[in-house]
């Protein structure tokens, strides 16, 4: 039965805490099959966003999915949340802290020269809890089984980075940044360039290209609510 999905549809989805966007994919794609009486129907998103962020995803269906390159590769704006004084091994706090340092009382002027040193066309090493692969395999499993592994830095540009708020040892910001950036990573070189260390407390993305999270609905009621 062909229907508004299966012939192509986008969706622009604020993406649950905790779920992955394998999981979101998965189901809008069970909905419309049951919904609808599909046996198959290809849904696909364009874009990452880790469990532990938040925000828009945006979700192609049907014919639609053969348009993914065109989304994934433009520029995401995202609002960040670091904690300064500590570090995990994954960037984020999906693992414990490690590393306690006291945290310096920090002006915001302080923290924008910072934020100013990974401005523009940067290196950035991904953190080696990522789904990048190499040699074939993907990097988190290596690094879940304690291997050492060698990164190779990528090139990404960070558009712009503005410190919004600062209540220490937690320092909020704004940041526009190109396709394959990895705002943990930014977390842990920000961290690393203060002296004290630091990682990812929340991530919420709020733009992607033209798309917009005020854009997004509540709910899909045939395929999606947001819970």
């Amino acid at each position: 039965m062909d229907n508004e999905y299966s012939d192509g549809k986008l969706l622009l989805i604020d993406k649950p805490y905790r779920m992955t966007s394998f999981g979101v994919v998965n189901r809008i794609r069970g909905r419309i099959r049951a919904k609808y009486g599909i046996k198959k129907i290809k849904v696909g998103h364009a874009g990452t966003l880790d469990p532990l962020a938040t925000g828009l995803l945006i979700v192609l269906t049907g014919k639609k999915t053969k348009e993914i390159p065109s989304f994934t590769g433009l520029d995401k704006t995202y609002e960040a949340t670091f904690k300064l004084g500590a570090t995990t091994p994954c960037y984020d706090r999906e693992m414990e802290e490690e590393n306690h340092k006291d945290v310096p009382n920090f002006t915001p002027d302080a923290l924008e020269d910072i934020a100013r040193q990974f401005t523009g066309d940067i290196a950035q090493y991904p953190p080696v809890f990522s789904a990048i692969k190499v040699d074939g395999k993907k990097l988190y499993e290596g690094a879940r089984k304690g291997e050492k592994q060698e990164v190779k830095s990528r090139q990404v540009t960070v558009h712009s980075f503005d410190i919004t708020k600062v209540e220490l040892p937690y320092v909020h910001a704004r940041i526009r940044c190109s396709k394959g950036t990895y705002i943990r990573s930014l977390a842990n070189d920000f961290g690393v360039a203060a002296g004290c260390g630091a990682y990812l407390y929340d991530l919420r993305r709020t733009a992607i290209g033209q798309y917009t999270l005020d854009q997004a609905p509540e709910a899909y009621p045939d395929v999606w609510e947001n819970q």
